[in-house]
């Protein structure tokens, strides 16, 4: 059972007000309009990631958000106006989760919300987000739920769909090992679910005969063990690991402990090689296949490259003590990207209303993204992100075979 949870805010701006800085043609005027956490001097963003709990590892996502702002401000702001993250802890607990977001909305009066990590942490703040009309933007969840912009208009997801990601999977299973027996991990909510789905439908007809196994685990559960010895059991010879980081790299690990060799395929949210592949042991990595749309930060075909280079300048810079091996610092780098870019597109309308409309009119190049890969968005499309490769580990870093699917 988890300890208590502890609050944790983090408010990321470098200086203060910035209105006497303001460049030349964005002097404030009637024509300005604000919403609640805009002024002429300052936009308010809310943020909800777990600093603790068993997901913890993904608390490098508000720093690092933080310290790309802190980049922003240094600059000038966003017209003028800096950018204040106000990061808080839910530990990965949805109860949690919503009274962190009623804080933010009523207490602290954001803007909006964005990159809220996990799908039950997201779903418990769905209703209440989308009722007071507050943009919920950019979860950090591959949910299909995201995509919903009839019945939610004010939610949108960023990374590609985890069902589409798991047809990636079971496409390549059938085309390299069509007679495969194949046992599954997942996590034992929406998140794990949504996974299992996009692999059965992707193996079509053929799913009831190749998936031999199947085991769940609670996200408080202290370890795996039981679930491997039973996927072991089953002989199956591929393994795919839906997890979040800790059990992830519990899985691998606990699979070479117990002698089972199968061929391994890993859930983009856990490919993290410092969080999970690193306490996994990246012995027992080697081989594991995954999927990307960012760039490896540890894949040396990027490094000397203009990208990489403004991104490692970032790191060294604004956050020094981020992992460079961490592609969650990657990941961050680009979120950040795309939330200022959505701002200078709002221009002097800081309403919420036009916060929304300007998410959902984004078509831009991010520089960490894979060759091939563009960010877009739509009145009909919540989904920024649609197109990854596949990935295999090879003790040193992620390394792409194959074409790029979905673009």
């Amino acid at each position: 059972m988890m300890g208590p949870i502890r609050r944790k805010v983090l408010k990321f701006a470098a200086g203060g007000a910035l209105a006497s800085n303001l460049p030349q043609g964005l002097a404030r005027d009637a024509a300005s309009r604000y919403g609640p956490g805009a002024s002429d001097t300052e936009i308010l963003i809310g943020n909800i990631v777990p600093y603790s709990g068993p997901a913890s590892a993904y608390g490098v996502v508000g720093k690092a958000l933080g310290a790309y702002f802190d980049l922003i401000n240094a600059e000038g702001g966003i017209g003028g106006r800096r950018l204040r993250l106000i990061s808080l802890d839910d530990a990965y607990t949805s109860s949690r989760t919503l009274e962190q977001a009623r804080r933010l909305v009523e207490r602290d009066r954001v803007l909006f919300i964005t990159q809220v990590l996990g799908t039950a942490p997201n779903l418990a703040i769905r209703n209440y987000l989308n009722q007071r009309q507050v943009p919920h933007l950019f979860a950090a969840s591959g949910a299909t739920l995201w995509g919903d912009h009839g019945e939610y208009p004010w939610t949108m997801g960023w990374q590609p769909s985890y069902q589409s990601e798991a047809r990636i999977y079971a496409r390549h299973i059938l085309e390299t090992r069509p007679a495969a027996r194949v046992a599954v991990l997942l996590q034992n909510d929406d998140y794990g679910r949504d996974y299992l789905r996009g692999l059965v439908d992707g193996l079509g007809e053929r799913a009831a005969s190749m998936i031999v196994a199947q085991a769940t685990y609670e996200v408080s559960d202290p370890t795996v063990e039981s679930q491997m010895l039973m996927l072991r059991a089953s002989g199956a010879d591929t393994f795919f690991n839906i997890a979040t980081p800790k059990a992830a790299a519990q899985a691998i690990r606990r699979a070479a402990e117990i002698g089972w060799r199968p061929v391994q395929y890993l859930n983009s949210v856990s490919s993290t090689v410092a969080a999970v592949l690193v306490p996994a042991g990246v012995d027992n990595a080697v081989g594991v296949i995954s999927a990307a749309y960012n760039r490896d930060p540890t894949d040396p075909q990027w490094q000397g490259t203009p990208e990489f280079e403004a991104w490692l300048a970032w790191m060294k810079r604004w956050h020094p003590g981020g992992d460079l091996r961490d592609n969650l610092n990657v990941y961050a780098y680009s979120v950040a990207q795309t939330l200022v870019q959505m701002l200078r597109q709002c221009g002097n309308d800081l309403t919420r209303e036009h916060v929304m409309r300007q998410a959902r009119n984004l078509d831009m190049s991010l520089p960490m993204l894979l060759p091939g890969i563009r960010l877009k968005t739509g009145a009909a499309d919540h989904f920024p992100l649609e197109a990854m490769q596949l990935i295999r580990f090879d003790g040193r870093g992620w390394a792409r075979f194959g074409q790029v699917y979905g673009a």
